[in-house]
């Protein structure tokens, strides 16, 4: 059975509680450099907390999930859409 490749991904900061959203064909070594501060993006803000992600065939479709994510309507649509994951990341010690 093959596996889809791509992963559209959303990580919360505990320092600064904002959403990052991102894509990557290899989702493991991203959450690597994300949380070894390999990426200039998201050094500042760490610790981060994977909430959300969604695997795809296409890379194009992950794009376009990123940019979707990446709208203001949609970043309060999963603030309301994980809000109860939210309360219990909150309650994690930095």
């Amino acid at each position: 059975m093959e596996h889809p490749k791509y992963t559209t991904y959303v990580l919360y900061s505990l320092k600064d509680h904002q959403f990052y959203i991102g894509y990557t064909a290899n989702f493991n070594q991203r959450m690597l450099d994300h949380e070894a501060g390999k990426t200039k993006s998201t050094a500042p803000r760490r610790p981060f907390q994977v909430i959300f992600c969604e695997y795809y065939f296409s890379k194009e479709d992950a794009m376009r999930r990123e940019m979707y994510f990446k709208t203001s309507a949609e970043k309060k649509t999963l603030r309301l859409m994980l809000r109860e994951s939210l309360k219990e990341i909150k309650q994690i010690k930095i």
